[in-house]
């Protein structure tokens, strides 16, 4: 099972840089929006890992710039795993995609699993592959 997670936003104001479109750091926040919002959903969230010591960290990114997004739009961000490397590496795909369904976006991103505890990465266990649209 690889499940798209689908998160809408509305662009606002202080998305945008002074050409008016959207802002090149405001993408990688978009992004950062969407994931919690899908693991946070699927049991993930800020108190599981605050609780666990246990968490994803953004170990490489490329985002793509393909289209401007402009004020007031209301995007759909869609995000899928690609791929995984290792037990404790894997790689999630997102893209931003305008009213009229074109891509306006498109990243990846290389994550790790994080002990927090002992400041190293860990295998991700089967709460973290749910989470991430891995497993039931």
């Amino acid at each position: 099972m690889n499940t798209v997670f689908e998160y809408e936003v509305l662009i606002q104001e202080f998305h945008l840089d002074s050409f008016g479109h959207v802002n090149n750091a405001a993408y990688v926040e978009l992004y950062e929006e969407a994931r919690w919002d899908f693991i946070t959903k699927n049991g993930f969230g800020l108190d599981y890992i605050k609780q666990h010591q246990v968490g994803p960290v953004i170990l490489d990114l490329k985002v793509r710039f393909k289209r401007e997004l402009l004020n007031r739009e209301k995007i759909k961000i869609t995000s899928k795993t690609l791929e995984i490397v290792s037990p404790k590496i894997m790689v999630l795909e997102q893209q931003m995609l305008k009213p009229d369904g074109k891509i306006a976006s498109e990243a990846t991103f290389t994550i790790g699993f994080f002990d927090m505890k002992n400041r190293k990465l860990i295998d991700a266990g089967p709460e973290w592959l749910k989470a991430i649209g891995l497993k039931k």
